[in-house]
Formats: structure tokens, sequence, C-alpha cells
């Protein structure tokens, strides 16, 4: 058995396969991200100040990171039963779907108060989509790849995911260009409708991919679990916490690409159009660093390399506000890359093979779905919980900055006490989860007289 999984396996397949879909898939998540920032204020919330309509605004960018637990238990549920493929399929259509929509809502101007509830239900079906794909295509890729080079092909999803940012930031960046009149009417709209083109896309590369060889092999052994939430939840619970503890980082990139762009453009002064190619520039450069954070990840840990970024990131977030504060744009680049694309991206290139690698293949889509998408809630409103702390004055940044470090400590202790993985085969990966089903079917000891 294990010689026909390993003639199975397909790993560059599954890589570029987790690429492209989660690049079409994100580049949906993100454009919303821009959107909220430069034009959502001013379309579905009117009525109220600016400041409150920018609060609002990245509200509802936050409830998509409140329905990824549930979409990532649901899509993670049928990923453990009926195969990693079809699931990763499904959510891959509801994204698209939904992302279509939203270029076609009504602005309040037009609806009033039905405008704002449309764009949060719809906002919901992307968070519920989101909250599958990358635990769906990080156990795609895992359990399609080597034990010695899980860590560098799983991280092709983290240049997916970076991909999309960019592509939805480069499409932003004519747009946000346009003039306001423009901008408000037709212009915002268009990212939304390329939907239409990037699922088609997404679509036919998943179709082209076989199924993992571990869930053929669970499902040819009747190791299917009926419950997997359930069995993660009795087995495996510290990882579920650990995972969340550790995804909680991701809060540093939502920061980044979201609560900066608008507070360096509506606060700071600085052009629409600069952020913009500054954070694409950025986030292109995670394209190249992330596998090679990942591959460093598979010669000498995955815990090293992660807490890397933790650390780094909680250090350097200071220095990165205050050089947004002044305005300066050399130096908002320069600390932008330092901050994203070097020390960032030690997470982003690993976390994919990290999280997976924690859980048993029969739940781990489920296990690593519900953890990092429970950690991911913290991510979606940071931007609104940045923008509610942020102070007048230079100084007013400050607040912000403490946040982040509370978080970077809070990942980097969970990342801690996460088991190291790296080389694990998949029998040693499963262990854990294998021994605590064993200890529960055991009979309690009988004290010895």
């Amino acid at each position: 058995m294990e010689q026909v999984t390993q003639r199975q396996k397909t790993p560059r397949k599954a890589a570029m396969a987790s690429l492209l879909g989660s690049t079409l898939e994100y580049y949906d998540f993100f454009i919303y991200g821009a959107a909220a920032a430069l034009v959502f204020n001013h379309l579905f919330f009117p009525d109220v100040s600016p400041a409150v309509g920018l609060i609002a605004s990245f509200a509802t960018f936050g409830v998509g990171y409140v329905a990824r637990p549930l979409g990532g238990l649901v899509f993670g549920h049928f990923g453990d039963r009926i195969g990693r493929k079809r699931a990763l399929l499904g959510c891959l259509v509801l994204m698209g779907v939904s992302s279509f929509l939203i270029g076609c809502l009504p602005t309040y101007d037009s609806a009033g108060v039905l405008a704002p509830i449309g764009l949060t239900i719809l906002r919901l079906l992307q968070g519920f989509s989101a909250g599958a794909e990358s635990a769906g295509a990080a156990t795609l890729t895992v359990e399609h790849s080597s034990n010695e080079r899980r860590g560098f092909f799983s991280s092709f999803l983290s240049v997916g995911i970076a991909a999309g940012n960019v592509l939805a930031t480069l499409v932003f960046i004519p747009v946000a260009a346009l003039p306001d009149e423009a901008l408000y009417s037709w212009g915002w709209r268009v990212p939304f409708w390329l939907s239409a083109v990037v699922v088609l896309i997404a679509y036919l590369v998943r179709t082209r991919l076989e199924e993992t060889p571990v869930f053929q092999e669970i499902a040819e052994d009747d190791e299917v679990r009926s419950l997997p939430a359930k069995d993660v939840l009795r087995y495996q619970s510290g990882s579920v916490v650990r995972v969340a503890g550790a995804t909680m980082l991701a809060m540093m990139q939502s920061l980044s690409t979201v609560f900066v762009l608008a507070y360096a453009t509506q606060e700071v002064g600085v052009e629409r159009s600069t952020m913009l190619i500054i954070s694409a520039v950025a986030v292109s450069l995670m394209m190249f660093t992330s596998p090679a954070a990942a591959h460093l990840s598979d010669r000498f840990g995955r815990r090293p390399v992660t807490l890397t970024a933790s650390i780094g990131c909680g250090v350097t977030i200071v220095p990165y506000l205050w050089i947004v504060s002044t305005g300066n744009v050399p130096g908002i680049a320069v600390m932008t890359i330092v901050f994203m694309a070097l020390l960032y991206a030690c997470r982003e290139g690993v976390w994919p093979a990290f999280y997976a690698e924690q859980f048993a293949a029969p739940v781990r889509y489920s296990g690593m779905a519900m953890g990092n998408q429970l950690g991911n809630v913290i991510a979606g409103f940071a931007p609104l919980i940045a923008t509610a702390l942020l102070w007048d004055g230079p100084l007013g940044w400050l607040p912000v900055a403490g946040f982040g470090v509370v978080v970077a400590i809070v990942s980097g202790t969970a990342v801690y006490f996460m088991r190291e993985t790296a080389g694990l085969s998949t029998e040693e990966l499963d262990a854990p989860y294998e021994q605590a089903r064993a200890a529960r079917r055991e009979p309690a000891a009988v004290p010895v007289a």
C-alpha cells in the first residue's frame, strides 16, 4: 500500500493547483479589503461621518472572518468525509458567485439600508468559502508531498494567496486612479465582475487534480470518521487551541494591507495609488520569500522559522507604524518590505504545512480548518480594532502598535508549544491522535490492593 501511495503522489501538480486555486479564490477575498478601505464607506454608509463610515466598512470586512470558522467546519466535515477535492470545488464556486454579486449590488443612494444588508450577507458567504479554502488546499498539498519537502510544496498555497492579493491590488490601482464620479458609480464594480473569469479558470484547474492518496487509503480501509469535528475536539483539542493562537499573527497582514492603506491615505495624506503600489511590491516579494522560508523549515524545523515571524513582527511593528505616520514614502516602502516580505513571510510560507501536520489524516481538514479559522477572526477584525484604537495626533498609532505586540506575544507562545513536525512520516503525524483514541478505548486501571 505504501508503494502505491508513493506512486500516486503528485506534489508538483498539487502545488500548482493549490497556487492557482488560492490565487483566484483570494483575489475575490482581497478585492473586498481594498474596496472596504477605499470606497465602501462612501457607497454604503454615506449618512455618517467619514470615521464612522470607515469603521462600519471595516466591520463588514470583519464579518467575513466570523463566517470562516463555520465554513471551515462545514466544508471540513465534507472534506474528511467525501474527499478534499470535492470540498474545494464547492467552496470555489461559492466564492466566485458571491463576489460577482457584490459587484451587482445597488448602493445606499438607490436602495437605502438594504444595500449594506446585502453587502454583509454576501461578505458572510465569501468568508464561509474562504474558511475552507486554505485548510483544504494545505491538506491536499501536504498529502501529495514527500515527508522531506512538505513545507516547500505546501508553501505554494501562500504564494497563491500573495498572488491573489497582488492581482486584486493591481486591478484596483487603475480603478483607484479614476475620477471620483467614475470610481463611485461603476469603477469599483469591475474587479468584482472579473470574478466570473477567475472562477472558471480555477474550477478547470481543480477538476484535473486527483484525490490525495492518503484520503484514498483512509476510504479503502473504512477509516473515514462519521463526525470528524467531534473526533478533533475529543482527541486533538489542544492542537486546535495552539493552531488558533498561532494563526492570530495573520492580523499583521490585514493590518498592513487594509488598515495601513486606509490610515496612510485618509489620515496621513499619501496618494491611494502610491500605497497600493507599495503593498503590491511587498506582497509580490513574498511570493519568493515565503517558499524560501518553507524550504528552511524543511531543513531546520517549522517552529524556529515561524517564531522568527512572531518575534520579528512584534519588534518592528512600532517603527513600521511610526514611519507610516510621517508620510515618508521611501521609508514606508522599505519598512513595508521588511515587515511583510522578510519577517511576516517566515510565518506565511510555513503555516500551510505546519498547521496541517498537527492533525491526523482522518480529521486533518476539519482540525486545521477549526484552529486556523478561529485564529483568523482576530485577523479579520484587526482593521476595525486598529481604527477604533487610533488616537488623534501624530502619536495616534501607538495603541495600534500595542495591539500588534500583544498578538505577536500570544502567537509566539502558541508556536513555541506546538509539536515540531518537519520530516515526520504519515504514521508519526497520526500517532498522537491514534494514541488518544486507544487510551479512550482502554478500560480504567484497577487499583492494586
